[in-house]
């Protein structure tokens, strides 16, 4: 609607929207995809502990750094400001301890990694079961480097 666009321009409301919208979906995404991937690209499996407090304190991190922005934009808080007035500082001290969760999140992805590297519990061939019944499961993890020598031939399991 344009006339809430004309009250919430160039507020904080559009930089809160913006990565809901934009940055979050993508970040999310390609966690989601390595952490699928990890196993094949590696041989390792990961940690599924330290992964599921990643995805956690990461999502509770980034929530709370863009939710109350919201709030901050309907105040008429402006962005692009060095300084800003006092009326703010509650939901900006919100943003940034979910900024600070948000980090603690990102430390544990690294430990994750840490871990995983330092352990080498091997992952096999497919570590996700039946359900990744696709092409790159069938070969070794990690996958040589030349995969095929000839183009594989898959039957028909109904479902595809």
């Amino acid at each position: 609607n344009s006339s809430f666009d004309v009250i919430v321009h160039d507020t904080y409301y559009v930089v809160a929207h913006f990565h809901y919208t934009m940055s979050l979906g993508a970040v999310f995404t390609i966690f989601a995809g390595f952490y699928y991937w990890l196993p094949k690209m590696s041989g390792y499996k990961y940690n599924s502990f330290l992964g599921t407090v990643h995805f956690w304190l990461t999502f509770i991190g980034v929530n709370t750094v863009f939710f109350p922005q919201h709030f901050l934009g309907l105040q008429g808080m402006p962005r692009r400001y060095v300084d800003y007035a006092e009326v703010f500082a509650y939901f900006n001290k919100i943003s940034t301890i979910g900024y600070v969760i948000t980090a603690v999140g990102v430390l544990v992805f690294l430990l994750m990694l840490l871990e995983c590297f330092i352990m080498k519990r091997k992952a096999g061939n497919n570590p996700w079961g039946d359900g990744a019944d696709t092409l790159e499961w069938t070969l070794s993890s990690p996958p040589p480097f030349h995969q095929f020598s000839e183009p594989p031939v898959f039957e028909d399991k109904g479902g595809h």
